[in-house]
């Protein structure tokens, strides 16, 4: 990974602990509470073992030093459950904030640009990618504190009891972290390979589950089986890398801390042997060289952790990069210095607004049209394919913004006001019909369900099946028809209550009797109070609006009453 790209990612990583960071500052507080508690317990079991072998006392006589010991024990113990609570808490709120504002920019990006990703891919940043921020803020985030404070407590007792140990003690510390971070910046690359590998092995997947029948009629079952095994092993190869890497560094850590270790135990053995007079040697005695010997593995366990937990650093900055790259650069379609005090909105206002593609094409010249000022209309957007008509109803639903221009929906950002949208694939989940109404009114009793199934000419249908509402439909209406599914979708307007709907082609492809339904719908729903912006091809839907406005080469060509 690029240095700008870790400096970046690691920047937002830190952004991103605002809301959580008393959370980790208690969590690091708890932990040092622990190692305090750990230093007594040490020093007490280096004075029992000095009075026992050294004075020769009963441990009868030593007690109160035991209890003590015991104390410290249970006071250790809570310290560091309520660490690991603290850090969880953290890392809670954060990932829990971060998939929120994933979720609000996917909405911001709608659903033409959201498109542009594969689902699969989607998926593995919203669960995979943020559950990897977990390790960084649990456990890196509070150890990077505790790796100065732990060390620095055990430092200056060290030096109290003997300040020879402490120099060797302070001069061999900074071979941790400097091996650490040589470790690292091969891991950070390889995390971030790993991220990218495993949103393509998401996507993959889920493409050809959710082809799979296409796949049977062509017979390409067993290519696309062989096309998954050879993504799924380099998704392996990469995960391979970075264990090599993970196990690569615990051992070389590992190495030099013990080799640290032993030279402390070398200067303490050589001392209470009397081998090294220079210093405080001369001084030492079982308690002092036993409390020291005791307190070097505590020294570098705070440093050993953080460098295991640098891998969570390296993984999260993977991760993060995908994440910022995910989230960068997208804006709603308007802003809120479009919103003007004192201004009466119609329902949709465009000012020279225009949409220029990025590869050059124009999708709109610069329009401008006032619908819905005199009160509920509906308008129906006429043109041939690839007209502009699509582009104008997702400058309407905030789907994609204007390259100039303006555009307000009720006086403010396009997408912001939830509003009504059916196209010619609507949206159905693998859930009951019940359940698929409810999405948009958790509340509605079945009564009300079958109301808006009334509206649309499917109550019936659904009373002549055993289970009723309760009826299972597949995902993306298996066992419906085109036009039942667009019933389906349609009688979800009713309950929604929408005062703004938009329709692509929503009778594209109907036979006569669906047309009619969706037809009678449309016209309930405008009666009701409903703004309707419709784009179609089909003559009865034309002459059935208020007024028609027609789109040619992304340029306003015709605005004028239906019936006029």
């Amino acid at each position: 990974m690029p240095d700008t790209t870790s400096r970046h990612a690691g920047r937002w990583l830190r952004e991103r602990q605002r809301p959580a960071r008393a959370s980790v500052y208690l969590a690091a507080l708890a932990g040092t509470f622990a190692a305090v508690a750990g230093i007594v317990q040490l020093g007490g079991i280096a004075w029992v073992a000095h009075q026992v072998l050294v004075t020769g006392e009963a441990l009868s006589q030593l007690v109160g030093v035991i209890l003590t010991i015991l104390i410290t024990i249970a006071v250790r113990a809570v310290a560091v459950m309520l660490q690991n609570r603290f850090s969880a808490s953290a890392s809670d709120q954060i990932r829990l904030a971060l998939r929120q504002d994933l979720l609000d920019h996917f909405q911001q990006l709608g659903p033409i640009r959201l498109g542009q990703s594969s689902a699969g891919t989607l998926a593995s940043e919203w669960l995979d990618q943020v559950e990897a921020l977990h390790g960084y803020y649990a456990y890196f985030l509070p150890q990077m504190i505790l790796s100065l404070t732990v060390p620095l407590v055990i430092l200056l007792t060290v030096a109290w009891l003997d300040w020879l140990a402490a120099v060797f003690l302070l001069l061999s510390a900074p071979l941790i972290p400097l091996f650490m971070a040589l470790v690292g910046m091969g891991a950070e690359k390889l995390n971030q390979q790993h991220m990218e590998t495993l949103g393509r092995l998401s996507g993959h997947f889920l493409d050809r589950l959710r082809g799979l029948t296409t796949l049977q009629l062509f017979n390409y079952t067993r290519p696309a089986t062989r096309e998954i095994a050879t993504a799924t092993d380099e998704y392996r190869q990469v995960n391979m890398k970075t264990l090599r890497v993970a196990f690569l560094s615990s051992a070389v850590l590992e190495f030099f801390a013990s080799l640290a270790i032993a030279v402390v135990a070398i200067y303490i053995g050589f001392g209470l042997l009397g081998y090294i007079s220079y210093g405080p040697s001369a001084e030492l005695t079982l308690f002092t060289g036993l409390f020291i010997l005791l307190l070097a593995p505590e020294f570098y366990q705070p440093l050993r952790q953080l460098s295991q937990h640098y891998h969570d650093r390296a993984t999260a900055l993977g991760a993060a990069a995908q994440l910022q790259a995910r989230m960068a650069g997208i804006t709603p379609a308007g802003s809120p210095e479009d919103q003007t005090a004192g201004y009466v909105p119609a329902v949709v206002e465009i000012s020279n607004a225009a949409v220029t593609f990025p590869d050059g094409r124009t999708g709109l010249t610069p329009l401008s049209l006032t619908i819905g000022r005199e009160g509920p209309e509906l308008v129906a957007l006429s043109g041939p394919s690839g007209a502009g008509k699509s582009t104008l109803l997702h400058l309407i639903a905030g789907f994609q913004a204007p390259t100039t221009g303006k555009v307000r929906v009720n006086g403010g950002i396009p997408g912001v006001e939830p509003f009504g949208w059916l196209g010619q694939t609507p949206f159905i989940r693998q859930d009951t019909w019940a359940g698929n109404l409810r999405m948009v009114a958790p509340d509605a009793s079945d009564e009300q369900l079958l109301a808006a199934l009334e509206k649309v000419g499917l109550a019936e249908l659904v009373r002549q099946r055993p289970l009723g509402l309760d009826t299972p439909i597949s995902e993306g209406g298996g066992g419906l028809s085109g036009g039942q599914a667009r019933r389906l979708a349609a009688a979800r307007l009713f309950l929604a209550r929408y005062s703004l709907i938009l329709m692509d082609e929503p009778t594209a492809g109907l036979d006569s009797g669906s047309e009619r339904f969706l037809l009678d719908a449309i016209n309930a729903l405008k009666n009701r109070g409903a703004t309707i912006i419709i784009a179609s091809h089909h003559q009865e839907v034309l002459e059935a609006a208020d007024r028609c406005i027609a789109i040619n080469n992304g340029t306003l060509a015709m605005d004028r009453p239906s019936h006029a």
